[in-house]
């Protein structure tokens, strides 16, 4: 499965589309996400952001092993953005960290 956050993109064929940042952390919860597309500013930030879904990744990464799916990042909010990949990059460290541990 493919999953596209955003509030206002229309997303990719083949994607499936969710709106916020609990609707992907359940997909993710599932097991099923090979790719994860995620917008920052979502409209409502009580709600959560697409950094929330980073965070989210890298404590499963870190607490039980959760094996990242492919993460882009596709706000165009810059330094959110910026923010968002970097959280990316350690993801990735940390769950081949994990990789050669295992």
């Amino acid at each position: 499965m493919r999953v596209f956050l955003d509030d206002m993109r229309t997303p990719p064929e083949g994607w499936t589309l969710v709106r916020w940042p609990d609707e992907a952390i359940a997909l993710l919860e599932q097991g099923t996400v090979e790719e994860l597309s995620l917008d920052h500013d979502l409209g409502d930030d009580d709600r959560g952001t697409g950094y929330d879904v980073i965070l989210w990744i890298d404590r499963a990464v870190v607490e039980r092993g959760f094996a990242p799916p492919i993460i882009r990042v596709h706000s165009a909010n810059s330094s959110a953005r910026q923010r968002m990949e970097s959280g990316v990059a350690a993801i990735a460290r940390l769950a081949s960290q994990q990789h050669d541990r295992g």
